[in-house]
């Protein structure tokens, strides 16, 4: 019998966490503990796909290209995401196979390297705004503006930082492989940090570009085109409230798709915060999809994931 599918995306603080050193221990065990949370959706039956973020990491490994480019030539961006890509892929992979082997689950682990397709014409090239990478004194700034030609901009009094173009993804090149491993029974980790951005040229070859693509945009997307009937966002709230941080404040166990979206356009839900994982929400329920479930990672860890979190619906 095909089993649902459901997709789960998390952070990349989720094995990088803001307060750790940054420490491969560190990041092993914190993965450790993420494969607790993702087992348990395996046990519940569920085919899963699983995307991560990779926002930290990238920063770290272009600071360690910055130290080390007297010596050793930078990679480009695409590339700096497909190493992490690798990296993370496999001490989440790792850690599942172990934690799912533990609960005598047969059910393979297999991490996909993930391209994305992009549109070079898309604003997001015209507008970079994605910061990315470490803070730059304003002469460093200032050279690397010239000598690299790259686009920085100065962050609330904190330095300067490298911003890159955040396009929308519009194919997900590895989408019949995951597809396939899906339905031969593997749980899939893919897409990565939003997957690795590519163009494709006049002849429709694949060509890498300098950008970050939104991971809770591409999971939307995947999610959509999987049929997953659930899509997991994971975030640091167990649940969706109305009025945060306000006296009235309201969580909130279950929102349709057309109150999320009034509540968004009234300004419930800043770009900040909540903001960007309601409108992925509502792209996957747009696309046909049926149920969006937000919450945090401590939440699915410990709950049951039938009655956790906010769950945003069609009707």
């Amino acid at each position: 019998m095909t089993r649902k599918i459901a997709l789960l995306a998390i952070g990349g603080n989720a094995l990088l966490k803001e307060k750790g050193r940054g420490l491969q221990e560190e990041q092993l065990e914190n993965a450790r503990e993420t494969a607790e949370m993702l087992a348990r959706v395996v046990a519940e039956g569920f085919a899963l796909c699983v995307v991560h973020g990779n926002g930290p990491q990238v920063g770290n490994l272009i600071i360690q290209q910055e130290a080390g480019s007297s010596q050793i030539p930078p990679y480009s961006l695409d590339i700096c995401g497909a190493m992490t890509q690798g990296s993370m892929g496999y001490m989440l992979e790792r850690m599942l196979i172990n934690r799912l082997r533990f609960l005598k689950l047969d059910a393979p682990v297999t991490s996909v390297l993930t391209e994305v397709v992009v549109d070079r014409e898309d604003e997001g090239f015209r507008n970079p705004t994605k910061p990315v990478g470490p803070f730059y004194p304003e002469f460093r700034a200032m050279e690397l503006m010239r000598s690299k030609r790259w686009k920085l901009k100065e962050d609330s009094g904190r330095g300067w930082r490298k911003v890159v173009p955040s396009p929308r993804p519009l194919e997900i090149v590895q989408l019949d492989a995951i597809k396939l491993l899906l339905q031969s029974g593997h749980t899939v980790i893919a897409g990565g940090g939003g997957g690795i951005p590519v163009v494709r040229d006049a002849s429709g070859f694949l060509v890498g570009v300098e950008a970050v693509i939104d991971k809770d945009r591409l999971s939307a997307l995947l999610a959509a085109q999987l049929g997953a009937e659930l899509f997991i966002i994971l975030t640091g709230v167990a649940k969706v409230a109305l009025d945060f941080g306000q006296p009235g404040q309201r969580w909130m166990d279950r929102l349709s798709a057309t109150e999320a979206r009034r509540h968004l356009a009234g300004g419930q839900f800043p770009a900040g915060s909540m903001g960007p994982k309601i409108e992925s929400a509502l792209a996957y329920l747009d696309s046909g999809g049926q149920e969006v479930l937000i919450t945090s990672a401590e939440a699915l860890a410990t709950g049951d994931p039938a009655t956790v979190g906010t769950r945003i619906v069609r009707h």
